[in-house]
């Protein structure tokens, strides 16, 4: 097609190409099994490397739908998710999901093509020719390297692993130019991945906090998405400590469902934030205290008055968005582990009983705001407990972001926090399923965002991916016109057609079902057949309506 696409060094047929090696490395010695990738005519030889490999290959029907799934693939099973990617487009197209994983320090390797080294910067017109791939791409990534040497790609792949399992993790971009596939290159004489131990605080700064949470008489802890490696320590601790716990969004299931101390991802809203207010002693750990964990109504309303003690991986971290006490550098996970051995007792501080209380302050089953919402969370925590739900950007995860307790930590994520992407709920969910092929897998979505992948349903159909897709139809963007009515300006571009979903999912060739109330989701969860995916539309008003006049309301 294009003289750049098959420019290769030759090599002897029992030579080592740098495509080979990279598939080899990935597979033996990193343990990567699964590959999102769609091939194009600058990766051709990427797939040569994957001939005849056990690594599963998943095609995505777009790249930023390779991202997703990758990020989706991280978050349920706790593995890097990687991608092969084509120049240009290809990697435009998948910034998208990058910067969402970025923000969720999600482990993610994008390998991708670049044009040949001699033409890189020249500006002559290539296909798919960016002035610099790798400068722009570099603010959605830990790093960005160019492969300028195949025989450096060993170094440059451990570098990547290295920040997954070592550091803050986040997406890596390995680019590699199109005339290094068919490279020979020397085969490393072990294939074998160093062992990498996660940094530990310092031992007097961790007798420290101990001293000051020992002596704190309203103690309050902050648990993030960082410490979902740990979720025995990070429940022993809180109950030592039997302080309030708020666990985010990226945290929830830490402590387990319904825990005694679990205040959820509630920071927001006014019980939480009096607690946090008042709390003389609060313990943050893995969690950057961000505006959407603690201040989604966006009024700068949470205050942390008390000494705060931060733990993070990152220095930096330890000082932004809240004013710091003692700041410890160093793994959430392993620093739970090491700070519960400081605590052999358990203190009595009438935690559960505080927690209680500022939950029933909330009353969030009884809240106007989420009465649409809890008969659906109710429908599917009977019918599918253990599910892991993967939300866009739509109602019914604002909602669940306050009303879901799961069992377990990675089984609730969404996109609706953070960079806050649409279109990430349907393929982050194939990811996770594929990463979690043991658990069932919801993908909460709206009738606005899952336009912008709604073509995935066809990955869903060809890989067998037996995926739940609940669809809240509210024709249009209900979030922005709230925003748009709340500050008095008029409707525009949100409310907009919607085609008709379940025609398309049969064209799909995935079956689909329109319901309008809780008995009827409730029958659609039950009839679903796990070989393959399932659509249920849900028609949002008449919904609401059917929860008016039947009474199926928030007292379910």
């Amino acid at each position: 097609m294009n003289a750049d696409a098959t420019s290769n060094q030759s090599t002897s047929p029992a030579s080592l190409t740098c495509a080979e090696l990279l598939i080899r490395l990935l597979r033996d010695t990193y343990g990567v099994s699964t590959l999102f990738g769609i091939p194009g005519v600058h990766t051709v030889e990427l797939y040569r490397g994957l001939e005849g490999s056990d690594v599963q290959h998943i095609t995505p029907r777009h790249e930023q739908g390779a991202g997703f799934m990758a990020d989706g693939y991280a978050r349920a099973s706790g593995k890097p998710g990687v991608c092969l990617i084509i120049t240009g487009p290809g990697m435009t197209n998948m910034a998208t999901a990058m910067g969402q994983a970025l923000a969720d320090s999600i482990p993610m390797l994008v390998i991708s093509s670049v044009n040949r080294r001699d033409t890189l910067g020249m500006r002559q017109g290539r296909l798919h020719e960016l002035p610099s791939q790798q400068q722009m791409i570099s603010g959605v990534a830990r790093f960005s390297h160019t492969l300028l040497d195949a025989n450096t790609l060993p170094e440059v792949l451990a570098r990547a692993f290295a920040i997954f399992n070592g550091a803050r993790p986040g997406p890596v971009h390995i680019e590699i130019p199109i005339d290094l596939f068919n490279a020979p290159v020397d085969a490393p004489s072990s294939w074998q991945a160093p062992t990498l131990y996660r940094a530990a605080p310092d031992p007097d700064g961790l007798a420290e906090a101990a001293r000051l949470l020992k002596a704190a008489k309203q103690p309050l802890v902050l648990l993030g998405g960082g410490c979902v490696s740990a979720p025995e320590a990070a429940r022993a601790l809180v109950e030592q400590l039997d302080a309030p716990t708020v666990t985010t969004i990226n945290a929830k299931g830490l402590l387990g469902r319904d825990h005694p101390l679990d205040l959820g991802a509630n920071a927001a809203l006014p019980a939480v934030r009096e607690l946090a207010a008042n709390a003389d002693v609060i313990l943050a750990v893995g969690t950057e205290l961000g505006e959407t964990d603690y201040d989604v109504v966006f009024d700068g309303g949470f205050h942390l008055n008390g000494t705060l003690i931060r733990i993070d991986l990152e220095p930096e971290q330890l000082v932004r968005n809240q004013r710091v006490t003692l700041g410890l550098v160093g793994d959430a996970g392993r620093s739970l582990e090491l700070l519960l051995g400081h605590f052999p007792d358990s203190l009595q501080r009438q935690g559960t009983e505080r927690t209680a209380s500022a939950l029933s302050a909330l009353n969030l089953v009884k809240d106007p705001a989420f009465s649409d919402f809890v008969p659906l969370y109710t429908t599917l925590a009977e019918h599918l407990p253990d599910a892991i739900l993967v939300g866009d950007s739509t109602a019914p995860v604002y909602a669940g972001n306050h009303l879901v307790s799961q069992p377990a930590p990675r089984r609730y994520f969404n996109a609706s926090t953070g960079y806050g992407t649409l279109g990430y709920g349907l393929p982050a969910a194939l990811g996770a399923q594929l990463g979690r092929p043991d658990l069932p897998v919801v993908a909460l979505v709206g009738d606005g965002g899952v336009m912008f992948t709604l073509s995935e349903i066809a990955t869903a159909v060809e890989e067998r991916l037996p995926i739940v897709i609940v669809l809240w139809h509210n024709a249009g963007y209900e979030e922005i016109r709230r925003y748009m009515d709340a500050n008095g300006v008029a409707r525009l571009g949100v409310d907009i057609q919607a085609p008709n979903f379940l025609t398309l999912a049969e064209g799909f060739g995935c079956p689909g079902v329109l319901v309008e109330s809780p008995a009827e989701f409730a029958k659609a969860l039950a009839n679903h057949e796990a070989n393959g995916p399932l659509l249920i539309e849900i028609n949002a008003a008449a919904w609401q309506r059917n929860l008016i006049e039947t009474g199926d309301n928030n007292e379910k």
